[in-house]
């Protein structure tokens, strides 16, 4: 029993070679671009490589369920047909805000409610606030664990190691 909880333990550093995850990204990373991720969590979203990044140390921590529920919404946000926006609240909904959902979410009783209701009617913003306070999570628990992970410190190092050998 404890040699199986030993490896849950070491969870995100038992990734491997990270160039298997990024490895068209290892080539075009620049330094400035990973050191840029850690001045916040919304830029680290905002780069198609450190979004990626990201969301493959969620997934070796077992906890992706809260960016990819952040990038559901961020796809609900752009719908415009209302038929469509009901539909896919609906898939939101039951893949991550309910309870006992596949891939549920941390949010308070009060904030599933709220959205239970207001996906009743769905518009664009229907699932704002439960996405911010998810959000919220990310950038305070799981935001700082990426920071600290193997992951990005290879990613630094590897980025650097590039720059050095393209400027030689």
């Amino acid at each position: 029993m404890k040699t199986r909880l030993g490896c849950l333990s070491n969870k995100s550093d038992s990734y491997g070679d990270f160039s298997e995850v990024l490895p068209s990204a290892l080539d075009r990373l620049s330094t400035d671009e990973v050191i840029r991720w850690s001045d916040s969590f919304g830029i680290l979203l905002s780069s198609k490589y450190g979004l990626a990044a990201f969301r493959t140390f969620l997934k070796m921590e077992f906890s992706d369920e809260n960016i990819e529920f952040w990038l559901a919404c961020e796809e609900y946000k752009k719908i415009k047909s209302p038929a469509k926006l009901m539909s896919k609240a609906n898939k939101i909904y039951k893949e991550f805000i309910e309870v006992q959902a596949p891939r549920e979410v941390n949010i308070d009783f009060q904030t599933r409610e709220e959205t239970k209701q207001g996906i009743q009617e769905p518009t664009p913003a229907s699932l704002i606030v439960v996405q911010t306070k998810v959000y919220s999570l990310m950038e305070k628990d799981s935001y700082p664990r990426f920071l600290r992970s193997k992951i990005y410190q290879d990613l630094l190092k590897r980025a650097d190691t590039q720059c050095q050998r393209n400027s030689v």
